[in-house]
């Protein structure tokens, strides 16, 4: 017995001789989860949150950003910290933010960059934009237009076709235009234009982006549910459809997608092409997700979960969701401001 007793003092006093030699500027590594590793903070830096969290982190938004956030997600939960529930929603962009200005969500997902009214809103709830809410750039995005793959007359078209095509008036007052109107070769059908509906950030780059608020053909299908579009124009060879290039990346083998001649030959969006110097930057776009930093100063899993999605989550996962990572310096700037909140 006080053998067993005088070895417990030797490994206590051990342990306290460890922790008085490690001094107090040091920072504890955060485990990452997976079995040999750890990161460490930089020198000069913090890191606040406790080896293992809890709690929830709400997030809303966009349906083209919701398969890149949900992996990050899943990759958050799985590896680092399993405590921690992280919610993923897809009601689109603008339902998103509808949610995050009176705080009913952590982060917002978004396929456009926020509008004035809406830092506005924000603003009338008693939070300063400037200084309560952070812009975060996840990666960027390539409008993709498609057809089915039995479509072989239109699999290459100029900018300029694929936008007058869907302008109300352009080529027929009823709008039902038909692929002949786009070229004489063409067959004599009726093209059926789709969409996703006003909900999603897409909709609105495109209509106010691209069209540059025209008025968009009244016979343009528009839905909710990116699944339900490309369910559509697989089973319809006189449709066309543009949403967010990873969602054709994941349907190849329903789907094809319009090669675009931006005015130096034709070009299809790939995570090589998507870029706003790039040979598709003609339709290349950012993708972004709003943090509260009053809620991640507050909760310390929204935080830690943010400081995830730019250390390593964007950057990782964004090709296999189809979009383009950006510079890593890019994300170490994100970073490096996150550090500084705690």
């Amino acid at each position: 017995m006080f053998k067993k007793i005088a070895a417990i003092l030797l490994v206590l006093s051990l342990g306290m001789a460890a922790a008085a030699c490690a001094g107090p500027s040091e920072t504890t590594p955060t485990t990452t989860g997976k079995p040999g590793t750890s990161t460490t903070a930089k020198p000069g830096t913090s890191t606040t949150a406790p080896a293992t969290l809890e709690g929830d982190v709400i997030i809303d938004g966009s349906g083209t950003v919701y398969p890149l956030m949900a992996n990050i997600a899943e990759q958050y939960m799985t590896d680092v910290q399993p405590d921690v529930n992280v919610q993923v929603g897809r009601a689109g962009s603008s339902a998103g933010f509808k949610k995050f200005i009176p705080g009913e969500t952590d982060l917002s997902d978004a396929s456009r960059a926020i509008k004035q009214e809406e830092i506005d809103q924000i603003n009338a709830t008693g939070l300063d934009y400037e200084k309560d809410v952070m812009e975060i750039m996840l990666a960027y995005d390539g409008l993709t237009f498609v057809i089915h793959p039995d479509n072989d007359w239109a699999a290459q078209m100029t900018r300029d076709e694929i936008v007058d095509m869907y302008l109300s008036g352009k080529y027929k007052a009823d709008d039902k235009v038909l692929w002949s109107d786009i070229r004489a070769d063409w067959p004599a059908e009726e093209i059926h234009f789709m969409g996703p509906n006003e909900n999603h950030g897409t909709y609105e780059f495109f209509y106010e982006v691209i069209l540059e608020k025209q008025d968009m053909v009244t016979t343009v299908n528009l839905q909710q549910e990116y699944s339900t579009l490309v369910d559509l124009v697989s089973n319809d060879v006189n449709a066309i459809a543009f949403f967010g290039y990873g969602y054709y990346a994941g349907n190849t083998d329903k789907l094809t997608a319009v090669q675009v001649d931006f005015g130096s030959g034709s070009v299809g969006p790939t995570i090589e092409t998507i870029g706003l110097d790039l040979p598709y930057a003609g339709f290349t776009r950012p993708v972004y997700t709003y943090l509260n930093l009053k809620h991640a100063t507050d909760k310390p899993q929204v935080l830690d979960f943010a400081k995830h999605v730019v250390r390593t989550g964007a950057a990782e996962l964004a090709s296999a969701n189809g979009f383009a990572p950006l510079p890593a310096d890019v994300y170490a700037g994100y970073l490096t401001r996150l550090e500084n909140i705690g």
